[in-house]
């Protein structure tokens, strides 16, 4: 499976991003996809959820992003977005895209996010 993440940027702190994230490959009807981030300084085990979510819709949010971000797939693209506002300086990280399924697991390469104050 391979993941390919666009939307990335740098903005001002109570801006908004779009990131998109489309899946291709062995593509299992029944998957999660979602967005981590890894903050500056962070190892990779120190990745944190930001949010996922499933082909049947089901989401899941950080406490920290909750009502400020929105998750949403396209199954018919094998694409998923996360909408991104009201950003903060602390949300300042790169972002990672991932796919599971039946125990398989994938990482795109990542899209780096800058919020200034």
């Amino acid at each position: 499976v391979r993941l390919v993440e666009s939307g990335g940027g740098l903005v001002q702190a109570g801006g908004s991003l779009r990131l998109s994230c489309a899946a291709s490959g062995s593509i299992f009807d029944i998957n999660v996809m979602g967005w981590y981030r890894q903050a500056p300084g962070k190892q990779r085990y120190q990745r944190e959820l930001v949010a996922e979510i499933s082909t049947g819709a089901s989401t899941t949010y950080a406490p920290s992003v909750k009502g400020r971000f929105t998750i949403s797939r396209d199954n018919a693209k094998n694409t998923v977005y996360l909408q991104m506002n009201s950003l903060k300086p602390e949300d300042t990280a790169v972002y990672y895209c991932k796919y599971n399924d039946y125990g398989h697991a994938y990482w795109g390469q990542g899209t780096q996010v800058t919020v200034s104050s």
